[in-house]
């Protein structure tokens, strides 16, 4: 099976990145910045050191994935293994990252609640001046209560979140583009004499994604950002879903990609083998257990709790992204029916992003150029 090369998706604000390019499946990695991804005591489980980071940038770089995707997260689930409890700043580590790689796009993820829309905003623009306008934002209304008490600040009603997003990324925004002060006034955000320097660099500025599943978050996503970054329920759904965020009014040209975990191996019984290796061998399910109280907790509505509970195997495998689990083959042609679904890409865990990289670059890759998804 085979599919047409995709015409690359451009807006005015837009830059030539790889973000832009027309692969019709652009993958990027997700969560690297965070220890152990996949909830597992296995000792090749990811530990998410600074130089193991740094490795896995330049890999994805050479290979030509799409971008690095990071998720903001200040405490960890527990467990044997404090899945996440390991983790570097998003704003710094994009800075960081932008500095060692070429032409792959590094996301900051942000908790908009818990930092300051001017403070934000010179951070990532100077993100964007190191990375020559390859870095990108991914705005994050919050979820958890905990690390919202963390910080002392009240985590809103659940539509109320985005409300509140919507003020921070006009604040950005304006601050981005308009060259002389001006003031706001709004129901969070009372500012005088806004203004920064220097501007985004060159053409446009950093590309916006947001994550969102309930109807208040998508709307936000396709109205104050150019990626919708949705989670996969049930696979027969997809392509309903899909549709259904296009008919959104200003959804038609965003991008719309899903978080998913990456497991391979040449074979489909050698990947069966190594999964129940992982999961059901070594896996934490404490803080399997931890990811579905905490979720609970704060309203989320990415999957309702009782769906979660029959997804244990999936949040230790993945965090309760979507698994794309066999040979080679197998992985090429999940990646193929989900693009024929609609979506236009995938952010993917990897039980050790610097171990893995080596197949998905030599051995998936390849396999999606033949499909048509990316090119050679």
């Amino acid at each position: 099976m085979t599919a047409k090369p995709a015409e690359s998706k451009r807006d005015p604000a837009m830059r030539a990145t790889r973000m832009q390019n027309a692969n019709r499946f652009k993958l990027g990695l997700f969560g690297m910045n965070c220890s152990g991804s996949f909830a597992t005591t296995a000792p090749e489980r990811w530990l998410a050191g600074w130089e193991e980071n740094l490795e896995a940038a330049r890999l994805a770089d050479e290979a030509g994935l799409e971008f690095l995707l990071p998720i903001a997260r200040w405490q960890g689930y527990g467990g044997s293994t404090d899945r996440q409890g390991t983790s570097f700043e998003t704003l710094s580590w994009a800075s960081a990252l932008l500095a060692e790689t070429k032409e792959i796009v590094a996301f900051a993820t942000v908790h908009v609640p818990l930092v300051n829309p001017i403070f934000a905003a010179k951070s990532m623009i100077t993100a964007d001046h190191v990375g020559r306008g390859r870095f990108g934002l991914n705005v994050v209304s919050g979820w958890n209560t905990e690390e919202f008490q963390m910080f002392g600040v009240e985590l809103r009603d659940h539509d109320e979140r985005y409300a509140y997003s919507a003020e921070w990324v006009s604040i950005v925004k304006r601050l981005w583009s308009e060259p002389e002060p001006f003031d706001y006034e709004g129901k969070y955000f009372s500012l005088k004499k806004v203004s920064g320097k220097p501007k985004p660099w060159g053409d446009g500025r950093p590309l916006l994604m947001s994550a969102g599943s309930s109807p208040a978050g998508r709307a936000f996503a396709v109205h104050h950002t150019d990626c919708l970054f949705m989670v996969i329920g049930e696979e027969e759904k997809l392509a309903g879903e899909i549709a259904e965020i296009r008919a959104l009014e200003g959804a038609q040209n965003a991008g719309v990609y899903a978080s998913g975990h990456l497991l391979c191996r040449p074979t489909t019984r050698e990947t069966r083998e190594y999964y129940h290796y992982l999961v059901h061998e070594t896996g934490d399910w404490e803080a399997a257990e931890q990811v579905i109280a905490k979720r609970a907790a704060g309203k989320s509505q990415s999957f309702p709790p009782e769906l979660m509970r029959r997804m244990m195997e999936r949040i230790i495998s993945g965090g309760a992204t979507f698994p794309v689990i066999g040979s080679y083959d197998d992985v090429a042609e999940k990646f193929f029916q989900l693009s024929k679904a609609g979506l236009d890409g995938m952010a993917i865990i990897l039980v050790n992003y610097v171990r893995e990289m080596p197949a998905l670059r030599d051995e998936v890759l390849p396999r999606l150029a033949r499909l048509q998804l990316r090119a050679a």
